[in-house]
């Protein structure tokens, strides 16, 4: 299992940026893939973006295609999500996640691993 701990989250204006992080530990870093999702009040948690282990492969949700991009650093055991253009519809609890690879990610990572999630609010 991997442990992960998100950061960044906070209010910011429509437009705005924010770079959430997500610090990882317990398992090597470099084997696993990662990436993000999301939930916003009264809706299903939805996925955001996924990032293979050696970062060279990555994916979006089109809401988020242009505007999101997503790192990692395998050196800091750390991911990132660097959101520009900021919009309203992107207010949510954003929630970084482990698994074994990037199709696993995006399915859900059902048997992966979750952060505690860090809010995003932005306003209009």
């Amino acid at each position: 299992q991997v442990q992960l701990v998100e950061s960044g989250g906070g209010l910011v204006q429509a437009g705005g940026s924010l770079r959430l992080s997500c610090a990882a530990s317990g398992r090597t870093f470099t084997t696993i893939a990662m990436g993000w999702f999301r939930q916003a009040p009264g809706k299903e948690r939805e996925f955001v973006a996924a990032i293979s282990w050696s970062g060279s492969s990555t994916f979006y949700a089109d809401p988020v295609k242009g505007r999101f991009t997503i790192s990692r650093d395998n050196a800091k055991n750390t991911m990132y999500l660097q959101m520009n253009s900021l919009k309203p519809d992107d207010t949510a609890v954003y929630y970084c996640v482990a698994d074994e690879t990037t199709r696993t990610v995006m399915s859900g990572a059902r048997f992966g691993s979750w952060g505690q999630g860090t809010q995003v609010t932005v306003s209009s």
